[in-house]
């Protein structure tokens, strides 16, 4: 963790370039022709989901560390980690329906099941933070069962469109891209994944100094 905080301003450095050279790239990537310039958000909306699914794992494997280990830091890595899903899937969540309006001519598709599994997946992240927060004693431990629960619907989000019938495109989408739209998108990815080890770093931390501050205030009432 120590190592992670000597690196913290050299990362948000690289992550400060990414997001800066991000916007050139997508403006000089090629424009779908069937969707026009709003295909566009594809270099928000992919990147996002990335990260969501990532932090979503990381939660996850946190969550399964505690309730084997019970160690502090692999609570505050999930708690962290919850917050971020959270984050990124607001992200995801609007800028998926942007997109889905030109599209398929619909915000929304309830019988989308990638749309609903990524709403489910969501909602539990956002129900582990709501125990964590008015939970009281012990809402650690339920609210690890909610993060392997959350950790499990990543990959049935994410091969929803293989097993399926769906609006959204298959995986093998990505793989598809010609060069000039691949470049940007992995780009994209490589910048949010950034993002999210940068704001995982902070956030531990203030996790960490918030339980030693909770725990010495314990000590000060007893």
């Amino acid at each position: 963790m120590r190592l992670a905080t000597r690196l913290l301003p050299l990362l948000l450095l690289v992550v400060a370039v990414f997001f800066i050279r991000a916007p050139f790239l997508i403006k000089a990537a090629p424009i779908e022709s069937t969707m026009g310039v709003v295909q566009k958000i594809f270099y928000f909306h992919v990147p996002a989901a990335a990260a969501t699914f990532l932090a979503a794992t990381v939660c996850g494997i946190a969550s399964l560390l505690f309730l084997a280990r019970r160690k502090p830091l692999a609570d505050h890595v999930a708690v962290s980690a919850a917050e971020l899903v959270v984050v990124f899937g607001v992200i995801v969540l609007i800028t998926g329906p942007l997109w889905a309006r030109k599209a398929w001519g619909i915000w929304w598709e309830w019988r989308d099941v990638r749309l609903t599994t990524t709403f489910v997946m969501w909602t539990t992240f956002a129900a582990y933070l709501l125990l964590r927060r008015f939970g009281g004693p012990g809402s650690n431990i339920m609210a690890a069962a909610f993060g392997l629960f959350g950790m499990a619907l990543v990959p049935i989000v994410y091969q929803s469109v293989s097993y399926w019938n769906t609006l959204h495109p298959k995986a093998t989408v990505v793989r598809s891209l010609p060069p000039e739209m691949a470049g940007p998108l992995w780009w994209g990815i490589t910048a949010f994944v950034l993002l999210f080890t940068v704001l995982m770093i902070v956030r531990v931390r203030l996790e960490a100094s918030r339980a030693a501050l909770e725990e010495a205030y314990v000590e000060l009432e007893d």
